[in-house]
C-alpha cells in the first residue's frame, strides 16, 4: 500500500490494535483522522473485523465519513458462521449441513453422523486467542478430535460448529463479489471460478477467472436483497458432488481478488460503491467476463505443488447476449419474481486481459515456501532423470510466469481459434 500511485496519505490505526468488541479506540482513531482530511471521506472496511467494528460505531460517524448503511449489526451476523447458517436455513440458501453441538458428547455423535472428516468452526473467529492454537476452521479425522475441540469453547469464547466435508477438485470452488446500493440494489457483481489456491484447496485465491453462472450468482444477488444488503460482499461457494453450489463464507468487505472483477472502463466494486456512497451515476460495466487473476507468487507455488491448471468446462461457458431474445426472458422472469433484476455484467469474454498481483510485501513466508519448492523440486528431478523416468509438470509452472509479461506487453490474444484457458497454460 505504501508503494501505491494512488496513495496521498497514511493515517495510523489505533495504538493498541483493533477490538471489534470495544471499538471505541477506533471511533476516537477516525475522528482524528476525519478532522485532518477536513470533509466527509468515504470508509471502505477491508477486512471482516473491520467491517464488524465500523458497523458499530457508524452512527457517530455520521457528517465524517460516508459508510455503507449495514442494519442491526450486520456484518457481525453475517461473519458469525452460526447466524450465517440459520440464514441459509431461512431462505433456502443452499449450505453444507450443520450442527451445532451443545456438549462433547453431541459433538462426537455429530461428527460420526456427518462422515469422517468433518470441518469444525468457531462461530466468530475474530475472538479466537492469539497464540493459543485454535483455528478458525478444522479438518476433524476422529470424533475424539470433535470431542477435544468441543471442550475449549470457553477458550475460544464462541460456539463451535461442525459441518459435512465438501471434497475440492477441478471445478468445484467459486466465489461471487457484488457492491450494493440500498435495499440490496446491485451496482456491479459477477461470478468466479477458483483455478489454484494457496495452500493447495483450502487457501486463498492464487489464480481465479471471472466466469458467470447463473446458480451463483442467483445465490449471491438473493441473500443480498433478503438483507437488505448495502456496501461490498464476497462470498464463497463449493460445489457438492451432486453439483449444487453451497455457501460455505460470507465476508462482508472486498475480497482479495475483487479486482478481479473490473471491465473494459476500470469499474470495479470498490469504485462503484465510492461512486454510489458520493451521489454519482455507477456507470454501465462493459466487458469483463473472462478475466484473469494471477496472485504470481502463490500462483507458483500451487504450481509446484503438481496442480495443473483446470481446462474450462464446456458447461461453464459465458451466458448469451442480454439482447437475445432468451436471455431477456430470463431478466423479465427474475423482475417479475421481485428480485434485484438481472445481474449487472456484460457477458463477452476477454481471455486476453490478466490482473496480476503480489503479496509478498505482507507476508514473506511464500518467498521462502517458494525457495524450499524450487530446492525439492530440482532434487526431485535429478533423482528421476537418474532412474530414466521424464519429468513432468513444466508446462504449468512456465505458464504462470510468462502469463504477467504478456500483460505488460499489452499483446493481444492470438487469432488462431483457442479456448480461453490458453492465456494460463499456454
Amino acid at each position: 500500500m505504501g508503494r501505491s500511485r494512488y496513495l496521498h496519505a497514511v493515517h495510523p490505526g489505533p495504538a493498541g490494535g483493533l477490538d471489534p468488541e470495544a471499538p471505541e479506540a477506533l471511533l476516537e482513531c477516525l475522528v482524528g483522522v476525519s478532522e485532518r482530511i477536513g470533509r466527509p471521506a468515504v470508509l471502505v472496511a477491508m477486512d471482516d473485523l473491520s467491517a464488524i467494528a465500523v458497523a458499530r460505531i457508524a452512527p457517530m460517524l455520521n457528517g465524517r465519513f460516508r459508510i455503507p448503511h449495514q442494519p442491526d449489526g450486520l456484518p457481525a451476523r453475517v461473519a458469525d458462521k452460526a447466524e450465517l447458517s440459520r440464514l441459509c436455513a431461512r431462505w433456502d440458501i443452499p449450505h453444507p449441513e450443520t450442527v451445532i453441538p451443545a456438549s462433547g458428547a453431541e459433538a462426537a455423535e455429530a461428527a460420526w453422523r456427518l462422515g469422517l472428516p468433518v470441518v469444525a468452526k468457531w462461530s466468530r473467529p475474530w475472538l479466537l486467542p492469539p497464540g493459543g492454537g485454535l483455528r478458525s476452521t478444522t479438518l476433524v479425522h476422529t470424533a475424539a478430535e470433535a470431542r477435544r475441540l468441543y471442550e475449549r469453547t470457553a477458550e475460544a469464547g464462541s460456539r463451535l460448529l461442525l459441518q459435512r466435508f465438501l471434497p475440492a477438485g477441478t471445478d468445484t470452488d467459486w466465489f461471487f463479489h457484488g457492491a450494493f446500493a440500498r435495499g440490496g440494489h446491485p451496482l456491479l457483481a459477477g461470478s468466479g471460478r477458483k483455478e489454484l489456491s494457496w495452500p493447495v484447496r483450502t487457501g486463498l485465491t492464487a489464480v481465479g477467472r471471472w466466469l458467470p453462472d447463473p446458480a451463483v450468482e442467483e445465490a449471491g444477488l438473493r441473500l443480498a436483497e433478503r438483507l437488505g444488503y448495502q456496501g461490498i460482499l464476497d462470498l464463497d461457494f463449493r460445489r457438492d458432488e451432486k453439483g449444487c453450489f453451497r455457501l460455505v463464507d460470507f465476508n462482508p468487505r472486498p475480497g482479495a481478488q475483487f479486482r478481479l472483477f473490473t471491465d473494459a472502463g476500470g469499474l470495479d466494486v470498490v469504485q462503484a460503491m465510492y461512486l454510489d456512497l458520493t451521489g454519482q451515476r455507477v456507470p454501465e460495466p462493459a466487458g469483463g467476463p473472462g478475466r484473469v487473476f494471477v496472485a504470481e507468487n502463490y500462483a507458483l507455488l500451487a504450481s509446484l505443488r503438481g496442480r495443473r491448471l483446470p481446462r474450462r468446462s464446456p458447461a461453464r461457458l459465458p451466458l448469451p447476449s442480454p439482447s437475445a431474445p432468451e436471455d431477456a426472458g430470463a431478466g423479465q422472469e427474475r423482475a417479475a419474481g421481485g428480485r434485484p433484476g438481472p445481474v449487472r455484467v456484460a457477458p463477452q469474454a476477454e481471455p486476453g486481459r490478466v490482473e496480476a498481483a503480489w503479496f509478498a510485501a505482507d507476508d514473506p513466508m511464500p518467498f521462502l515456501a517458494m525457495l524450499a519448492a524450487f530446492l525439492g523440486r530440482g532434487a526431485g528431478k535429478g533423482v528421476r532423470a537418474l532412474r530414466g523416468v521424464p519429468a513432468h509438470g513444466r508446462r504449468t509452472a512456465r505458464a504462470v510466469v510468462r502469463a504477467p509479461r504478456q500483460r505488460a506487453r499489452d499483446l493481444t490474444p492470438p487469432t488462431a481459434p483457442a479456448e480461453p484457458d490458453e492465456l494460463v497454460t499456454r
